[in-house]
């Protein structure tokens, strides 16, 4: 879909109302080939339409959704969601439509031909160069190969009128050796295809794998550790909730009375930055406010949180202010009506002071008993406010040894701070666009991290 189709889509919803109404418009091409045992098992595609219409009066709204694009299926939903929105309680605070003043970036061009253009032919002849990789080591490949490419857009009767494009190619590969019980993963995404080397990183789950072999079993206890990006993007991910102004204004962030306060160690600094080169997505948050940069953390300092419409009107109304100060909608908010409130999602950490950044490599020959971390899975939150987590390693943990991987051991469960995590940072290296499996996509780099706490030994 383009933004001229998207477009008279709007108006022709308009002209069925004379209530204030939004309308969400995103459509996707979306596929996927999934392989298994070193051969594909299944290639899907599926295209789809989605129209959200919201609807606004009398202090209350609601909204209602379609798939159809037909005049009187438009109408139908519209009529839907005026019906539920009289139904509704009326809300004293519900804020206006948002409008259409201020300038408004665009951002960096995320719709790439050379993605938009994959065929399954592209995707096979890739998993076919990853499984030529694992038959030559004697090793099995799993994993997927998917590709897509987006629309979103927004529009209102105050005259908001945004859109997006966007391309997104994935790929996702779990190496496994049955013989010696060990495994290696690696993944990444980019709306750019080319930006991806799918050969180069079956190459590294490989290596892993096989460096892997015959795990052994350490005792738990607290370990100098070193995070790749994959396994750092999933833990940090559990406290960017809390950065949104509503979790403090419901009392339920770990940044309640923190503000202000230098929590992390000096190394962290971390910017919501929509517009990085190396983030995805659009500049526009779900009403349709352009996102802004927002620091959140300056050297370890707690600076700033994001802002929807109403989260800034509420901190604007309310004694809060006198401790956060000026608040006013930077552009995170979530389509309304939902109870999340706000929320940074274009989560970019800043690397080290120049000549400081670290490779693995080098975190590991600098370490002379520690533990290497490719990912975690099965990540809970345990406690808030220190934001302990509990979790597992997988697919590739190292024992090191006078700066050496000494050999592969036994999966750990955690028990650890985040807080304490970030407090304890001893090398970072250069932030890179890391993909995991329980968080967002972030701009993270790898850390070394002391006293790191493993509180029991798994059986794989």
């Amino acid at each position: 879909m383009l933004k001229d189709t998207a477009a008279r889509i709007f108006e022709t919803i308009r002209r069925h109302t004379a209530h204030d109404v939004e309308v969400t418009i995103s459509s996707a091409d979306f596929s996927l080939t999934r392989f298994a045992n070193n051969g594909i098992h299944q290639n899907v595609s599926d295209s789809g339409v989605s129209i959200s219409i919201r609807t606004a009066f009398d202090g209350k709204t609601a909204r209602a959704t379609t798939n159809k694009t037909d005049d009187e299926s438009l109408r139908r939903t519209l009529e839907a969601a005026e019906r539920l929105t009289r139904v509704q309680e009326s809300d004293p605070d519900m804020l206006p439509m948002a409008s259409a003043e201020g300038e408004f970036e665009s951002g960096p061009s995320r719709h790439f031909a050379e993605t938009a253009v994959l065929m399954p032919e592209d995707r096979a002849n890739t998993v076919g160069e990853i499984v030529d990789v694992a038959k030559r080591n004697k090793v099995v490949a799993a994993g997927i190969y998917s590709s897509s490419e987006s629309f979103e857009a927004i529009f209102n009767s105050n005259g908001v009128a945004r859109s997006h494009r966007q391309t997104l190619a994935e790929v996702s590969i779990t190496m496994l050796s049955d013989a010696t019980r060990s495994s290696g993963w690696q993944k990444a995404n980019s709306p750019d295809v080319r930006a991806l080397d799918p050969v180069r990183m079956a190459e590294i789950a490989v290596r892993k794998a096989l460096d892997s072999a015959d795990p052994q079993e350490l005792p738990p206890g607290k370990y100098t550790v070193i995070l790749e990006p994959s396994a750092v993007l999933d833990l940090v991910g559990f406290m960017f909730q809390d950065f949104g102004a509503q979790s403090v204004i419901d009392e339920r962030s770990f940044l309640n009375d923190r503000m202000g306060q230098r929590l992390f160690s000096e190394m962290v600094t971390i910017t919501d930055d929509a517009y990085h080169p190396l983030q995805a997505g659009q500049a526009f948050d779900g009403e349709g406010v352009p996102k802004q940069r927002v620091p959140l953390v300056e050297k370890g300092v707690i600076k700033n949180l994001v802002y929807s419409r109403s989260a800034a009107e509420r901190v604007t109304k309310s004694d809060l202010v006198k401790r956060l100060g000026a608040a006013r909608p930077t552009g995170h908010g979530f389509s309304l009506p939902n109870d999340l409130g706000d929320m940074p999602m274009n989560i970019v950490f800043a690397g080290p002071p120049a000549g400081q950044s670290k490779t693995v490599e080098q975190m590991i020959a600098e370490t002379d008993r520690g533990i290497l971390v490719t990912r975690c899975w099965y990540i809970r939150e345990v406690e808030p406010y220190q934001k302990v987590l509990t979790g597992m390693t997988r697919d590739g943990t190292f024992l090191i040894e006078d700066g050496k991987l000494k050999h592969g051991i036994r999966n750990f469960r955690f028990n650890q701070s985040l807080v304490e995590m970030l407090q304890n940072i001893l090398a970072m290296g250069t932030p890179v666009r890391a993909s995991g499996e329980e968080a967002f996509d972030m701009v993270v780099p790898a850390l070394k991290v002391k006293d790191f706490h493993f509180s029991s030994v798994t059986k794989f």
